[in-house]
């Protein structure tokens, strides 16, 4: 199943770069080691990876920046953050900046694999098909969600990028249109409990994708806040073109 997952980890102590890349590459990953945004800049130069785990305090550019830098250029690439900082306040910044998933440091490297599976388990490899019965493409109001290529267009064509955990959230939202969902659904549904992500990752991944669809992200008329309740999808959703 990993045979050909690229793995690429940023992180400049030369020690945890060699520990993941032995023990990850035991699992059948390949992996790649950089030290700072410049190196990791031009491996992502030259190839592609499957899935970045990104060390927050870095030289340089640190990981938030890199992370943005990323997906401002539309690099969707599955992002996980490692850092020595445990904050909730870090994690939410970490999310708002495009990662799928935060780590906080020291951690256990069989952790780290469990978040990496769940990671890629959302984000299948190129080609891959979904289930048999699932349309490739959901039309909800002006908008084209392309299930197979993984892209949000809207109603002048033009693509928008989604991260993998947008993608994801927003999969879920047309699967269930017009009807309220928890935090713990959207949780359970969209990223899984083994990501053991907490409630404010949905609120800040609603936000997020609330700036790419709304026309009035402070006033939502497409993804309603139910208090007490939840969030829910106010929209007509149909299959195909």
């Amino acid at each position: 199943m990993n045979k050909g997952r690229q793995l690429l980890v940023v992180d400049d102590h030369g020690e945890i770069r060699d520990l993941l890349k032995r023990f990850l590459e035991q699992h059948g990953y390949q992996v790649h080691g950089v030290r700072d945004g410049r190196e990791m800049r031009q491996y992502l130069g030259r190839q592609s990876a499957d899935l970045v785990i990104l060390d927050l305090m870095l030289p340089g550019d640190d990981g938030l920046t890199l992370c943005r830098e990323l997906r401002g250029q539309g690099n969707n690439v599955p992002i996980i953050m490692l850092t020595a900082m445990g904050e909730d306040t870090d994690r939410i910044v970490g999310l708002e900046m495009g990662a799928d998933d935060y780590l906080p440091k020291p951690f256990n490297p069989r952790e780290l694999l469990a978040r990496i599976k769940a990671v890629l388990r959302r984000h299948p490899e190129s080609g891959q098909a979904g289930p048999a019965d699932e349309p490739k493409k959901i039309r909800f109001n002006d908008w084209l969600l392309d299930l197979a290529r993984r892209e949000l267009v809207d109603a002048q064509g033009v693509t928008i990028s989604l991260s993998t955990a947008e993608f994801d959230l927003l999969r879920v939202f047309i699967q269930h249109p017009n009807r309220v969902l928890s935090r713990d659904q959207l949780l359970d549904m969209a990223r899984g409990r083994e990501a053991q992500a907490f409630d404010r990752a949905i609120d800040t991944l609603v936000s997020r994708l609330r700036r790419k669809l709304e026309a009035d992200s402070r006033n939502p008329a497409l993804i309603k806040t139910i208090w007490g309740g939840g969030y829910m999808l106010v929209a007509e959703v149909s299959h195909g073109e």
